[in-house]
């Protein structure tokens, strides 16, 4: 029963949100009060269950598509393991206490954007822009990269450009690495009547949009050290890592093998969680 609580909070996804918005907390000026790691710690709780709370909801949302889908036909909620009744009283339950958990230890302006951050996600995106349109992940992809920007102003009270910059960098990463898993997943949502990229405009067209977005976010990444906000130690992290994203984005589009979209996939996840890590070493070690 527990697991399949967890598998509703998607945790592995909502640990990789909350260590961007550690990153983006460690990033941050000290202009407030210095605040205590115990603080820091009930912060980016607080964050990561209004993240679980729209997870929840989106498995609620999504029942009926995902049963339709090999992926997820064996999720919590189409199975009946946990009645939806009992999935929304713990979404309700976890982003109520995310919330307040935030109002509490960090600000309002923090615990207005993890809301506004959840409502995007659980309801404009899974709602209604995944059944609306193939632009769907680059649209609502706003709404999952806003977490370095929430541990940022959970520090500062206060918005600043730098951390919409590394909303831009997860926002680019978005569409590359939806769209590979969309690619190697057609058939499930064509069956399912999804309008992902490569269901509306061909699995070649959506190797072209990847390799595309790969180049961008590969310019994107360089801009923290083109304005100062990290050193040549994130550069070198940023090329290496970023490098081998277009590499493999290349190879997809021109020399496919069978796992390619999927190999891409599993290595956009560590791309970014080596990307973020780079970006917290260089700010304390150089």
């Amino acid at each position: 029963m527990v697991n399949d609580y967890l598998e509703l909070c998607k945790i592995k996804v909502v640990a990789l949100l909350v260590l961007t918005a550690w990153v983006g907390l460690a990033l941050a000026p000290d202009l407030l009060v210095p605040r205590s790691i115990a603080v820091q710690f009930f912060t980016l709780l607080g964050i990561g269950l209004l993240s679980s709370s729209a997870a929840v909801i989106n498995h609620l949302v999504d029942r009926e598509i995902d049963g339709k889908m090999a992926r997820t036909r064996h999720r919590p909620v189409v199975k009946g393991r946990v009645s939806r009744k009992s999935a929304a009283i713990f979404a309700l339950a976890i982003g109520v206490i995310g919330f307040f958990l935030l109002l509490e230890v960090a600000n309002l302006l923090t615990a207005m954007l993890t809301l506004f951050a959840l409502v995007g996600y659980a309801v404009v995106y899974t709602l209604f822009l995944k059944r609306a349109t193939p632009q769907n992940i680059v649209i609502g992809g706003l709404a999952g990269a806003m977490p370095p920007l929430l541990g940022w102003v959970s520090e500062t009270g206060q918005l600043a450009a730098e951390p919409w910059l590394l909303v831009m960098i997860i926002f680019t990463w978005t569409p590359p690495h939806f769209w590979a898993l969309a690619i190697h997943r057609r058939d499930d949502y064509a069956r399912a009547k999804i309008p992902m990229l490569p269901v509306t405009h061909g699995i070649e067209f959506c190797k072209t949009c990847i390799l595309s977005y790969s180049i961008l976010l590969g310019i994107v990444c360089l801009i923290p050290y083109l304005i100062g906000m990290s050193s040549w130690f994130y550069l070198a992290v940023a090329c290496v890592l970023n490098g081998l994203f277009i590499f493999k984005a290349f190879m997809l589009k021109f020399r496919p093998a069978v796992n390619s979209a999927m190999d891409l996939f599993k290595y956009s996840i560590w791309q970014l969680m080596l990307l973020f890590i780079g970006l917290f070493i260089d700010k304390w070690l150089f």
